[in-house]
Formats: C-alpha cells, structure tokens, sequence
C-alpha cells in the first residue's frame, strides 16, 4: 500500500482550510492541495517575509486567500462559516523561538488562543470531519538525552514558543475530549521535526542563513554547530499531514497524536548540515563558527516517529543530503530569476513518484 495513495483522489473536490497560509509551510501546502483539485480557502496574516515564498509562487491564484489575524475571533468565524470546510489544517503560529522571546505575550495570544479561536470555530460549524493541529518537536520537556522523544512524553517546552507550542497541544486534548468525543470531528497534533526547502527566508533558522550568505558571496556565520536537530525537507511532514487528515476523515480511529520526524541518519548536528549545503552548493562557500550569546536553545532533540510508521505504514522520502539538493536547486531557480513554481510543482511530483 502507497503511503501517497490518498492523493490526489481524496482531496479532489473537497473543501480544505488551511490557517498560516502565507507563511512557508503553508504555502508548499497550498500549492500540494491545489494540485490535487481541493477547494482552498487560507486564512493568515500578510506572509511574514519579504520576499515570500507565497507571493514568488503566486500563491493567491486558485485559492480563496483571506488576510486576517488568528487572533481575531469574529472575522475568522465568519471567514470559516462561508468556507464550510470539511478538513481543517491548522498551521497557524508565530514559529520563531528566539521571536518568542521578545515578544512572548504576542506568541501566547497567536499560539494559543490562535488554536483555541480555530477549535471553537469547529466546534461551532457542522461541516468539519477533520481536523488537524500542526505543532512541533519542540512541545517536549526535553532532557537532553539521545532517545526520541514518544508521544507519550511530558509536554513542557522551555522558551516562550515551544511552551506556547505544548499549550497548544493541551487545548487541542481539551477540545477534543470536551467536544468531539461523539467522533462527529476526528481530531489530531502532529509534532514535525525542523524543516527545510526552498522558498523559506525566515530569520533565525539555519538554511534560510546558508541561502542568505550563499547568495552574497559571504561566509555562513553558525551559531552552535554542535547542536543536533531531526531535519526534514517540508514535503515530508506535508503529505505527513495530508495523510494523518485523510485517514481520520475516512475512520475516526486514526485520530490521535504524531510525531513527524527523519530517520535517526538525519539528526544532524548543525555543523554537518551546513557542511552538506556548501559541498552541494559549491563556488567555495564556507563557514566559521561565531556565537551571539542568544537566548538559551535545546543542544540535542530527536523523535520516535514509530507511531506513525506503525499505524500508516509511512518512511521518510528523501535523506537529508537528497533534500539539500531540493533546497539547492529551488534556490538557484529563484537567484537566477526563474520560475519557482514550477520548481515547486517538480518537486512536489518527484516527490510522490510522479
């Protein structure tokens, strides 16, 4: 049985919302759903980079996108009724851990009353079958050991984001435990890994620095190269998602909470990931290692992703070193003036074997 065997058939024709659509996830997830024919409707504040990886692929065409903050009950609700979506991907989030600390009252009001604004949303429309919560590795009191991180584990991030995170996960519980436990919505988290691709020119993250100093001709400047971190490319827990939202719309069973993570191979220490990118780079980029003495950081973080691969049959696509290449390759496009979406809708097709 294909792990892609839901797409594109069962999103063809269905009425999808995705909150964060304008932010890099969202926007390679807006892109995968209008491929395979779904109804989208995004809500989201404008995207939060400039340039955009939403604006350079024309995101907006083909999709009803509507500007709003999660925050904002009234017009969200009203944003939701007309869409009358029947899944719900929730990906909303101020996602930046050091933005959390500076500015953590803001990450609290978007992380959590964002997905509590969102759950009320579905507990108030009839039309919601599924209903998705898109978290983080980060939502675990993390210990530093060398083990995954289970489902089962406590939850209790330590910065302001990653704790904002696991307060997002406890709402979702309450919800549905509260809410939906007559199965009329099947209800799931699923806590993704560190993720990479082409298109992402947040602040503060790894490879969008890589990107930003390959593109001047300057040396990458990492801040803790000994740092280790379950890097994926986004595609992974994209379809990840896409699957956990199918299977439960399909048998309420399914709904539960995930770890979407990389195989052990690719929880790489931040010095060995930028070491791949300059080899496949190439033109002699290098790196030097420069401290900032910011805000304290988890050194070491890994999951088990057995849950997953247990219950769907599900195995990462592509290694590290392969999505690199992806990131490469989209970047290049981008530099040189190109088409970035048709980039993206290679990807996407190589990606699912098609």
């Amino acid at each position: 049985m294909s792990k892609f065997e839901f797409y594109p058939e069962f999103y063809r024709g269905k009425r999808v919302f995705v909150t964060g659509h304008t932010g890099f996830k969202g926007a390679w997830l807006c892109r995968i759903l209008k491929n395979a024919g779904a109804i989208v409707t995004g809500y989201s504040t404008e995207p939060p980079t400039d340039p955009s990886l939403f604006a350079l692929s024309d995101g907006a065409t083909g999709m009803r996108s509507v500007i709003g903050d999660i925050r904002d009950f009234d017009r969200l609700y009203t944003v939701f009724k007309e869409a009358a979506p029947e899944v719900v991907l929730h990906l909303a989030a101020q996602p930046i851990v050091r933005e959390s600390y500076r500015a953590p009252a803001y990450t609290y009001e978007t992380n959590v009353m964002g997905t509590v604004n969102i759950l009320e949303c579905v507990r108030l429309t009839d039309t919601v079958r599924s209903f998705l919560n898109v978290t983080t590795d980060k939502v675990y009191e993390n210990k530093e050991w060398e083990w995954g991180y289970r489902e089962n584990e406590p939850l209790d991030g330590f910065d302001p984001y990653s704790n904002s995170k696991s307060c997002s996960e406890l709402v979702t519980h309450s919800y549905k435990s509260s809410f939906f436990a007559d199965g009329r919505t099947a209800i799931s988290t699923a806590r993704a890994g560190n993720v990479i691709g082409g298109g992402d020119f947040a602040a503060d993250r790894i490879i969008p620095d890589c990107v930003r100093a390959a593109m001047k001709g300057e040396d990458i400047v990492v801040r803790n190269p000994y740092s280790t971190r379950p890097y994926q490319h986004v595609l992974e827990p994209l379809f990840a998602y896409l699957m956990i939202a199918a299977r439960q719309y399909e048998d309420g069973a399914y709904a539960g909470y995930y770890n979407v993570g990389p195989d052990d191979a690719d929880c790489f220490a931040t010095g060995r990931l930028v070491d791949v990118f300059t080899s496949k780079w190439g033109e002699g980029l290098t790196w030097i290692n420069r401290s900032d003495n910011g805000p304290h950081e988890a050194n070491f973080l890994k999951l088990d992703c057995s849950k997953l691969k247990s219950t769907f049959g599900w195995q990462p696509t592509w290694d590290l070193s392969h999505a690199i290449e992806k990131v490469v390759e989209w970047t290049k496009v981008y530099a040189a003036g190109g088409d970035v979406a048709a980039v993206m809708d290679k990807q996407i097709a190589e990606f699912i074997g098609k």
